[in-house]
């Protein structure tokens, strides 16, 4: 792949200027940069769901292409399908079968020319089955769906399954089409350990290109042999040969020299603007030294170090409007599921209490967002009743950011709220959105940028009852502790799913909400991490 003078823009503020580098075929390169650097953002150029301003990024015409993103959406186009017939589709050996049949067919019922051309056509569609190995496809994808933990879905329909099975099930789907280049944004969000591990070990081993951005170090350390640094301060791209603890290394080795450099250089211009001031108003011989002392100022000014800037992590405090009702939330006897002979509850109740700050527990699948999207009335109760308490106002935080409008920019959507610019302005700084930034529409942020965007208007809404499905995904580690230190503080009512044990510790939850029975005990943190382990190992038993 090779990048030519790129030039990107969001409005008047430059993403990527003048950026040119070569990925080799074979490169397993990390993507890393601060937020907003535009990670996933130079993904979509590559996929050409964006056009630079300028410049090209180059690839073969015979490239094969997978993107895996942090939140599907739109990626799996016939939901109502198994597993299986989606997997099956990464190498559609039966289609290719059947065209190479009509290819003969065509081929010797025409002309010599029109028959040249349908043999060719043939010899091009041979080639593709060849490669996808129907012999050994079968076997491929079922050590793939076994490495992933899918095997006892692949009778399950699409739509039936949760964010978390559906990124999984996503993940087999690319590994099995053999593609020569792939596209990871945080690969590792949805798996569990022994998961993980397979997709190191496979993806270590892969011979065609990898690209992937991600938050999980020994991910980057295992997968990836080159480092691909975004610059956010210049608008460039530099490759780093080596794992990405060889680039942070590097990076730091770099930044000891800058500052060291830094300050002989202010050293020097010091010296430099005192000279000058001493002889700029002196006779003629002293104002051609203070000349002198200004060109060589001038040279040093344009030639000065500049350090990366360091960004400030996203800092606010929560408030309410109204303390609402003693009980918020009532749920009585409940049933739903996405297929009437397969419910996710039967007969649920619960009830919560007025400022407790509950954590939902239970298995993967066991449809815990699903609850909160009941909850949040985005779904409805095949059976039984949910009541939200009197003066009850609900601020919804959802794990694929529905609640976003796409077709708005960032500040369109608390225009609901004030249309004060001003504070605005002043509001999202606080979230990492500065100048130009603001007026960018959804559709083009990262879901990192996009969890930003909902935790700042949650922020505003005063909702004094939190429903938060995995706050942290989409999140880097710093901003994670800071979103914990201020929910700290919040004198509300809270329900929330999370997978982060650090994070639910921080959180100082005082309850636990099983599901589907709908006990309600004290919070037992060897509980919470023994569902963590459950998550991660598949083979616990709690």
């Amino acid at each position: 792949m090779d990048i030519e003078h790129l030039d990107f823009s969001f409005g008047l503020q430059p993403i990527f200027q003048d950026v040119s580098i070569h990925v080799s075929d074979g490169d397993h390169v990390g993507v890393v940069g601060v937020n907003g650097a535009g990670k996933s953002t130079f993904f979509h150029l590559i996929l050409k769901d964006l056009e630079p301003d300028f410049g090209k990024i180059k690839l073969p015409s015979s490239t094969r292409l997978a993107y895996l993103p942090q939140v599907l959406k739109d990626e799996i186009s016939n939901m109502d399908c198994t597993v299986l017939e989606y997997l099956e589709t990464g190498r559609p050996l039966k289609k290719l079968e059947s065209d190479l049949k009509t290819a003969y067919e065509k081929a010797s019922d025409e002309d010599e020319k029109k028959s040249s051309f349908y043999l060719k056509q043939a010899g091009q569609i041979q080639s593709l089955i060849d490669f996808y190995d129907p012999y050994h496809a079968e076997e491929e994808m079922l050590e793939i769906v076994d490495g992933l933990h899918i095997l006892d879905l692949l009778d399950e329909s699409l739509k039936n399954l949760s964010g978390g099975e559906k990124s999984k099930v996503a993940f087999a789907h690319l590994l099995y089409s053999k593609p020569d280049l792939i596209l990871l944004d945080e690969p590792t969000n949805h798996l569990d350990v022994e998961s993980k591990n397979y997709v190191m070990n496979y993806l270590k081993n892969y011979r065609g290109t990898i690209l992937v951005i991600s938050h999980d170090i020994s991910f980057l350390n295992e997968v990836t042999d080159k480092t691909l640094y975004l610059d956010k301060l210049t608008h460039k791209m530099e490759l780093f040969t080596g794992s990405y603890e060889k680039f942070k290394r590097r990076k730091e080795e770099e930044k000891t020299s800058k500052i060291r450099l830094l300050e002989k250089q202010e050293k020097e211009e010091e010296k430099l603007k005192k000279i000058i001031a001493k002889y700029i108003r002196g006779n003629e011989k002293k104002a051609n030294i203070a000349k002198d002392r200004q060109k060589k100022l001038a040279k040093l000014e344009e030639n000065k170090v500049v350090l990366e800037k360091k960004y400030k992590q996203a800092k606010f405090k929560m408030e309410i409007q109204d303390k609402g009702d003693f009980y918020p939330l009532t749920v009585e006897h409940i049933c739903f599921g996405y297929d009437i002979d397969d419910l996710l509850y039967n007969d649920l109740s619960f009830q919560i209490l007025r400022g407790e700050r509950y954590l939902i527990v239970g298995e993967n699948g066991i449809g815990k967002s699903t609850l909160l999207k009941l909850i949040v009335g985005k779904l409805h109760p095949l059976e039984g009743k949910i009541t939200l308490g009197k003066n009850v106002s609900i601020g919804y935080y959802a794990q694929e950011h529905e609640q976003l409008d796409e077709n708005k920019t960032i500040v369109e959507q608390f225009f609901d709220i004030t249309k004060d610019l001003s504070f605005l302005r002043g509001v999202l700084g606080r979230f990492l959105f500065f100048g130009e930034d603001i007026y960018k529409k959804i559709s083009v942020l990262s879901p990192g940028e996009r969890s930003r965007v909902a935790l700042a208007k949650l922020a505003l809404e005063k909702s004094n009852f939190l429903v938060l499905d995995e706050p942290t995904n989409h999140l880097d580690p710093e901003t994670q502790e800071i979103i914990a230190t201020t929910f700290l503080d919040y004198p509300g009512t809270m329900l929330v799913v999370s997978h982060n044990p650090e994070f639910v510790k921080n959180l100082r939850i005082q309850k636990m909400l099983y599901l589907p029975s709908g006990k309600i005990t004290e919070f037992d943190e060897e509980v919470v991490y023994a569902y963590h382990l459950l998550a991660e190992n598949k083979n616990l038993n709690l």
